[in-house]
């Protein structure tokens, strides 16, 4: 792959990085019961709605807009990359802050994770490919499909089952666990993009001007298709505030596993990339504050927040 940029990596923090990811997708998931993965099939509209959004719509946006501004192909790769990702591991944090349908977040999470062990492979690889900027850097990837697939089922699907049966096993623990774990999670992923920001400090100045508003746009794409999704299918205010933060926070961290093991020399890539795993984290809490402050008067929606807010309910297990 030929790639101007050069990131300064060490192939040893491959290992930590797999095991942040794997960390995170353990702790959302310690929480989660076969019930959330039914309740895409009993009321399907606000998941559907998210799903439709996070898996065709923005990838598909994402190709064309890079295409029609003729973005420069490394970027645009690893922008179509970011978008052919799952949802992120604290946009149900992000919903319950902002009033939003819990449940319907945590049933988008849990399904758009399994459903990515087939999804990123394929989005990543065939609008990559549609792209014609970004087509001949794609063909020289000599990556197979079904090892990127094999390396989601490892660092998502497996421990998002081993989360489950663990809280399964063990209710109690797993609800005093979840709360610090997924804190611990996060402030570790960050404190590893800060380390690979600041070991490449003069490349990240150099190439500030290029990757910030492209990964600004993006993420304001993803956040605005989201909503308007939401507002097509007359959503009710609390499952579009879920719909929009669960397709506007993306897992980032798959996009550099994938990076780091497959394409390390992709410099370019990794800066869109890791810059996402920072902002998305800025913008979906700035949204969830400014919700957080918007009374929801639609009668669905406050029924569903009252739901949540008897006693003994939970922001994951309402």
């Amino acid at each position: 792959m030929n790639d101007p940029v050069s990131i300064q990596f060490d192939p040893a923090s491959l290992v930590l990085l797999n095991a942040i990811l794997a960390l995170m997708m353990f702790g959302v998931s310690l929480s989660l019961r076969p019930a959330d993965f039914k309740r895409v099939l009993v009321s399907p509209r606000a998941p559907f709605a998210g799903l439709f959004a996070q898996f065709l719509l923005l990838p598909a946006a994402t190709c064309l807009a890079t295409w029609a501004l003729r973005i420069d192909p490394p970027l645009a790769l690893g922008m179509i990359l970011v978008a052919a990702c799952p949802g992120g591991a604290f946009s149900n944090i992000m919903t319950w802050l902002a009033r939003g349908n819990v449940p319907v977040s945590v049933s988008m999470t849990a399904v758009s994770s399994l459903a990515a062990t087939l999804l990123t492979p394929f989005n990543f690889a065939f609008y990559g490919w549609l792209n014609p900027y970004t087509r001949h850097l794609l063909t020289s990837i000599a990556v197979d499909g079904s090892d990127i697939l094999l390396l989601v089922l490892l660092v998502l699907a497996l421990p998002i089952l081993l989360g489950m049966w663990v809280g399964r096993l063990f209710p109690n623990l797993a609800m005093r666990v979840e709360p610090p774990l997924r804190v611990v999670a996060l402030l570790v992923f960050l404190a590893f993009v800060a380390i690979a920001f600041s070991n490449n400090f003069d490349l990240f100045v150099e190439r500030f001007d290029t990757f910030f508003w492209l990964v600004v746009a993006h993420n304001s794409l993803a956040l605005a298709l989201g909503a308007v999704m939401g507002r097509a299918m007359r959503l009710p205010t609390a499952d579009r505030r879920a719909v929009t933060l669960e397709v506007g926070i993306q897992n980032s961290g798959l996009g550099l596993v994938i990076l780091f093991t497959f394409m390390p020399a992709a410099g370019a890539m990794m800066l869109i990339t890791a810059f996402w795993g920072v902002w998305h984290l800025v913008s979906g809490l700035t949204l969830a504050s400014l919700w957080a402050r918007v009374p929801i008067r639609d009668a669905e929606s406050t029924a569903q927040r009252a739901a949540l807010t008897r006693p003994g309910a939970s922001p994951r297990n309402p």
